[in-house]
């Protein structure tokens, strides 16, 4: 109970915060309406979430991290927007509300989602008590996250897939860098705003890596399984858009037994981190068993 109300009061600090960076923007009404709109929309928030849980682990202050938490946000929801344009995924719903190009039309949309991928590394720069030096390594794996080395490198590889039969191989790249990456750097930034030692900051990347892929093959899962009216979006997708995902590449039953594999490792290392890990691990464990 401990750490699922830590969680929630850091969700909606977060939250609290993403609005208020958006609000003090001098820009025009209609732009700042389209960018609310999909922050405001909810969601999981795991990515800050983990950013956050990272920095308790080390027992810091979690104030310090609190705007490259909301940066990582923004830069999550300009993909999310993106994805669901007609030129991508084409979708309706984006937890369980029209999605953005629906609402403010396709152009704003963009100019929305190109919004917030730019203000999160403006959020970042102006953020109070980071050190110089931390802030342009903040910057950079940022950038690296979530550019063509990156998220935008696995959007591209799962587009071109689309229709084809892919590897294991291949699908582990498109998720490691599409959902991986963003998810990684998460935690690096926890563990850069620490001061983590080396060896520590190997460790959870290698934590960081294996919930990645755990987070990817749980949704794959839900596409099939899961409820329409708790994930917020048309279920199916995957199929009608000739996607590869885990249980058509395993089996259901085999997509199932990866997700444990990568849910064991991530433990393992987190482990190995000797870190206070009991949020972290709470994490693994909603990974592995959310319905949404």
């Amino acid at each position: 109970m401990l750490v699922e109300q830590f969680l929630r009061e850091q969700k909606q600090l977060v939250e609290k915060e993403l609005s208020r960076y958006i609000k003090m923007l001098h820009a025009p009404d209609t732009l700042k309406r389209a960018m609310l709109y999909s922050l405001e929309a909810g969601g999981k928030r795991i990515r800050p979430l983990l950013l956050l849980a990272t920095l308790h682990a080390f027992q810091k202050e979690l104030a310090l991290g609190l705007p490259v938490a909301c940066a990582i946000e923004m830069i999550h929801t300009y993909s999310l927007i993106h994805d669901d344009l007609p030129s991508m995924d084409n979708d309706d719903l984006r937890r369980g509300k029209p999605t953005n190009h629906k609402v403010f039309g396709e152009a704003m949309a963009i100019l929305a989602g190109d919004g917030l991928l730019t203000h999160a590394f403006q959020v970042i720069a102006d953020a109070p008590n980071i050190v110089p030096t931390t802030k342009i390594a903040l910057i950079a794996e940022l950038a690296k996250a979530a550019g063509p080395e990156g998220m935008v490198a696995g959007q591209v590889a799962d587009m071109e897939g689309e229709g084809k039969q892919l590897s294991l191989t291949a699908l582990e790249y498109i998720h490691r860098h599409k959902t991986g990456k963003m998810l990684q750097y998460s935690v690096l930034a926890g563990g850069l705003l620490a001061g983590a030692a080396d060896a520590q900051l190997s460790h959870l990347d290698a934590f960081a890596s294996h919930l990645g892929l755990a987070f990817q093959i749980r949704d794959d899962i839900l596409d099939i399984e899961g409820s329409e009216e708790k994930i917020g979006k048309n279920i199916g997708s995957d199929v009608a858009n000739a996607k590869v995902t885990y249980p058509s590449l395993l089996t259901m039953a085999g997509a199932k037994d990866k997700l444990r594999f990568h849910i064991h490792e991530a433990k393992r290392y987190l482990q190995a981190a000797n870190v206070q890990d009991d949020v972290l691990r709470y994490i693994c464990d909603l990974v592995a068993t959310r319905d949404h």
